[in-house]
């Protein structure tokens, strides 16, 4: 997979843009970054394994950093800096989204989970 063409962190409106030399533009919301990390504390060491990540509506990203010429880190404001976004793991981001974001709205519900961050009490 090559390089996005342009990879634009917009603070305010908590997204990531990535754009791809073929014309292809996703604007990917930083919840639905953190939510779909590729590192192990979310994906799990194998099939099957993947944790569904609550509470993080309101996460941002503190900054974006080049991991060679093959992939991004991304920092979030919740800590999390774990995960490496490869430029086929982005594009797949970007194509699934509504997919995934679907899956993820509905296993955060048969589980009784939030997006919203728990309450303190």
């Amino acid at each position: 997979m090559s390089a996005p063409s342009e990879i634009r962190l917009k603070r305010t409106e908590q997204l990531l843009e990535v754009a791809w030399p073929d014309g292809a533009r996703f604007c990917l919301p930083a919840e639905y970054l953190r939510v779909e990390s590729p590192s192990a504390e979310v994906q799990g060491h194998g099939p099957g394994q993947k944790v569904i990540v609550a509470g993080r509506r309101h996460v941002g990203i503190l900054r974006v950093e080049a991991v060679g010429n093959y992939a991004v880190r991304i920092v979030f404001d919740d800590l999390h800096d774990t995960g490496i976004y490869s430029w086929d793991y982005l594009r797949a981001l970007g194509q699934e989204q509504e997919a995934r974001w679907a899956t993820y709205l509905a296993e955060l519900g048969a589980r009784g989970l939030s997006r919203d961050p728990a309450r303190r009490r």
